[in-house]
């Protein structure tokens, strides 16, 4: 196996040729340009070959995930494909997903289209918690060996320090910001518990599922152990009456094919709250990579950031409100 490439920004040396050159060793000829498509973790693109398909090839980011966890997310989005769930899987080339070119991980994958699913359809949304619940019901058989679990470790307690070490937060919030940050913290660890989980999607958010004639999930690049609800929550949109029309929409769909415990709603706003804690920790891991201030140009306004205060204070009255129900 080839040496990890380390470089500053971890791409720096992913240039066209290299990625012509690596899609031509798995023999698929390219017979189009490289249509960069919307990911920052990792580099994916589009391309036309000469079998006039279209296929993506992704490029993982190096040295975030052993080979291991890599190949274990391949495993799984073709156990569920080989149930019929429509999950978009990797292509095995020459009897293997994952190819290793010049130090990069990179796999292969046909190129689907659709638009983004509605989240106030109740329609789609019954869609959505029928196949999240054929998916559970699949996941739930094994666990992973390689992929890790959700929690609060990676989430909330290496997230906030790696806040406290980035510059990108204006002295002059410094106070305001961290004070409700801890508060926020300590809320969703008295609150979360990760009992009872089983493998999921992980990321199961509007923008990793496209919708033609029902929906296909995509990217199970943040595929792990967790509570079942986390690929549920994100489902939901609006107030609070909203949120329970939609939940209840999803639930009784996703208990056509798994069983549902009730008590995970409990686990809804600690996820939420790790997940907004995690994300600003994740822009801030990642600034040194030239596409993210490019990206994400908001992330280093001042305005940015006082709008985290205001949405962190918000995230914390959630925490400790009762919390949601199905009717």
């Amino acid at each position: 196996m080839s040496n990890i490439i380390t470089t500053t920004f971890d791409f720096a040396h992913l240039g066209p040729d290299l990625i012509l050159d690596a899609i031509e060793s798995k023999g698929l000829v390219v017979e189009s340009g490289l249509l960069a498509l919307n990911s920052y973790e990792n580099r994916v693109y589009q391309f036309l070959c000469d079998d006039r398909k279209r296929y993506v090839a992704k490029f993982y980011r190096p040295q975030r995930w052993q080979k291991s966890q890599i190949q274990e997310e391949h495993d799984f989005a073709l156990e569920l494909q080989e149930h019929e769930i429509p999950v978009v899987a990797p292509l095995k080339l020459g009897g293997e997903t994952l190819h290793d070119f010049n130090g990069f991980y990179f796999a292969l994958f046909p190129s689907v289209g659709g638009r983004e699913f509605e989240v106030d359809n109740l329609d789609q949304l019954e869609w959505m918690g029928r196949f999240i619940g054929r998916i559970h019901r699949v996941s739930s058989q094994k666990s992973f060996s390689h992929r890790p679990t959700l929690g609060v470790q990676e989430h909330l307690i290496d997230a906030s320090q790696t806040l406290r070490k980035t510059e990108l937060i204006p002295q002059s919030l410094h106070t305001s910001f961290f004070a409700i940050l801890d508060l926020v913290v300590e809320a969703c660890m008295q609150r979360y518990e990760s009992n009872n989980v089983i493998r999921l999607h992980g990321d199961c958010h509007p923008g990793n599922i496209l919708w033609r004639d029902g929906p296909t999930f995509v990217d199970l690049d943040d595929c792990r152990m967790g509570p079942a609800i986390q690929d549920l929550w994100m489902m939901l949109s609006g107030d609070r009456h909203q949120q329970r029309i939609q939940l209840d929409t999803l639930v009784e769909a996703y208990e056509e094919f798994s069983d549902f415990d009730s008590t995970q709603l409990q686990l809804i706003e600690p996820l939420r709250g790790m997940r907004m804690v995690h994300y600003m920790a994740w822009l801030s891991k990642r600034w040194q990579d030239p596409a993210f201030p490019l990206a994400f140009p908001w992330f280093a306004d001042n305005k940015y950031w006082e709008g985290q205060i205001l949405a962190l204070k918000e995230q914390l009255s959630a925490l400790n409100e009762p919390s949601l129900t199905l009717f």
